[in-house]
């Protein structure tokens, strides 16, 4: 039998369901890469973990959420931010400079006045 080839007693409609099987789980490894933030060490991944539960813990206590300096873990305590969208506004803020008011988050790719009135009251740019 060469490399890569099934075996001839396989028959079809099992080789499908293992494929589907291989496809779903690798599907969900790379979803799941994507998800994540990657790290070259152990000790660095535990504390971004440890930076991101913190931040979490302030803005649980504070409420308000400075734009213009708020992590990622802070930001996707808005609703309708997660961490993708952090992840732009943090970019935004890194190119153009800190946010002038609230309102400039409508700037941001993806973010409308809509997750602006809804978070109006828990953002800051103080």
């Amino acid at each position: 039998m060469r490399c890569g080839s099934w075996p001839n007693s396989m028959n079809k409609p099992i080789r499908t369901v293992v494929l589907g099987i291989l496809l779903i789980l690798q599907l969900g490894v790379i979803s799941n890469a994507w998800a994540q933030q990657c790290f070259a060490d152990a000790n660095r991944a535990y504390a971004y973990l440890i930076t991101q539960q913190q931040n979490k813990q302030l803005v649980k206590q504070s409420g308000v959420i400075n734009l213009n300096t708020a992590a990622e873990g802070e930001l996707t305590q808005l609703k309708g931010i997660g961490s993708s969208k952090a992840q732009q506004i943090m970019l935004y803020r890194e190119a153009f400079g800190p946010f002038a008011s609230v309102d400039d988050l409508v700037k941001v790719k993806g973010i409308g006045d809509k997750t602006v009135a809804k978070n109006r009251a828990r953002m800051s740019v103080e």
